[in-house]
């Protein structure tokens, strides 16, 4: 049987020149802000070596 990963939920405060930015970055993107301030925490976690990269189930590769 699969874990399935759990989805927390935060309030997270921002000054509104950076949220306008996030927004725009998220546009550009093709995200919504929510998935674009995941896929940030989510870089800036691997990037720092504290998170681990996924594996590609059909591929074997690093995404």
């Amino acid at each position: 049987m699969e874990k399935k990963e759990k989805t927390k939920s935060f309030v997270l405060r921002v000054d509104a020149k950076t949220m306008d930015a996030i927004e725009a970055w998220a546009e550009d993107e093709f995200r919504s802000t929510n998935g674009q301030l995941q896929w940030i925490i989510a870089e800036a976690l691997r990037k720092s070596g504290r998170l681990k990269k996924k594996k590609n189930k059909e591929e074997g590769e690093d995404e």
